[in-house]
């Protein structure tokens, strides 16, 4: 059986606010806990159009005050942007207001572009992401090994390690923690990083066997049709990202894929390779695929829809998509 989970990076539509974006991030945690996801996670980006979810402690204590059960986190926070002792005490803050359902991703990629790197860590020089992970580790657990605590008492944090590559998952097998590769805009290295982790995982006190969580971006609606006009938004963001074009998340667009450049149909193929889009039995004919080739614990469902009421709904239907193989919440 496979968990469900939401990744979600408050995406500012255009025509609407920050507020607006906030808002409809409440709105989609509580649904998707009513309809067994397993967690809601915010990703770590500065700068970008279209994204609110910098301030990534305070984005996930609104989502955990709105919701009463699923499991809230980060996926993730970049932590070479931020000091180790800084991010133990944040999460250990949010894990004493929501006891046993705060969750802490971390990766090392940097979130943003060369001149916000710049304003983020102030000229400091690069540190060993390994030392920094074992670093916050140290501080939630109070273990006594750092010169220095943090938030006081020790913390009940669950620590994923997130990656698009060999290093992560072999930094995640070394320390027996659980591990999120990012197939849902980095897809090439699934396989190949996902079965280095299960052959090279070392039990640990964190976990006993290695738990993989994949990617995915999902768009199910009514028709197969309405479902790639719902995703043309999602579609369209990424390829401005990586053309030079970014901006808001744009309305849905009939016929967006249609009318590509080969160029853009490749980038697009790239980076959303590992992509469901689709009615419910096209749903589930591609998220039962994608278990079966990977053997994921934990789906993570990346899904910018333009109109809240679809998006919340392409959740619902993902989730009834999963079927019997759906963890029960």
């Amino acid at each position: 059986m496979t968990a469900l989970s939401v990744l979600d990076l408050v995406t500012i539509g255009e025509g609407k606010t920050f507020a607006d974006a906030i808002d409809e991030s409440r709105q989609l945690a509580r649904h998707v806990e009513q309809h067994g996801f397993s967690r809601y996670w915010i990703a770590e980006h500065h700068d970008m159009p279209g994204i609110g979810s910098a301030a990534t402690s305070l984005i996930i204590s609104q989502i955990a005050a709105a919701t009463s059960r699923i499991r809230v986190g980060a996926g993730g926070i970049m932590l070479p942007n931020h000091s180790p002792l800084v991010v133990a005490e944040q999460f250990g803050t949010l894990a004493t207001l929501y006891p046993d359902r705060i969750d802490l991703g971390m990766g090392r990629a940097p979130g943003t572009g060369g001149p916000t790197i710049q304003a983020l860590r102030r000229g400091a020089p690069e540190r060993n992401f390994a030392d920094d992970v074992i670093e916050v580790m140290d501080y939630l657990a109070d273990n006594g090994r750092r010169p220095v605590r943090g938030a006081p008492g020790a913390h009940k944090v669950p620590v994923w390690i997130l990656g698009s590559s060999l290093y992560g998952a072999d930094l995640a097998a070394a320390l027996g923690l659980p591990y999120a590769f990012a197939s849902h805009f980095a897809p090439r290295f699934l396989h190949q990083a996902i079965a280095h982790y299960r052959k090279n995982f070392r039990p640990s006190a964190h976990l006993a066997k290695p738990y993989v969580m994949v990617g995915v971006n999902v768009f199910v609606a009514d028709t197969n049709e309405e479902a790639d006009y719902l995703a043309s938004s999602h579609r369209k963001w990424m390829i401005d990202l990586h053309t030079g074009r970014l901006g808001l998340l744009p309305k849905p667009q009939e016929g967006y894929v249609d009318s590509l450049s080969s160029r853009e149909q490749a980038v697009m193929e790239q980076v959303m390779g590992c992509t469901v889009a689709g009615d419910r039995e096209t749903a589930a004919a591609g998220l039962q695929k994608l278990v079966a080739q990977t053997e994921a614990d934990e789906l993570m469902i990346d899904c910018r829809i333009y109109d809240s009421a679809a998006r919340m709904r392409s959740h619902e239907y993902a989730a009834q998509a999963m079927g019997e193989l759906l963890v029960p919440a």
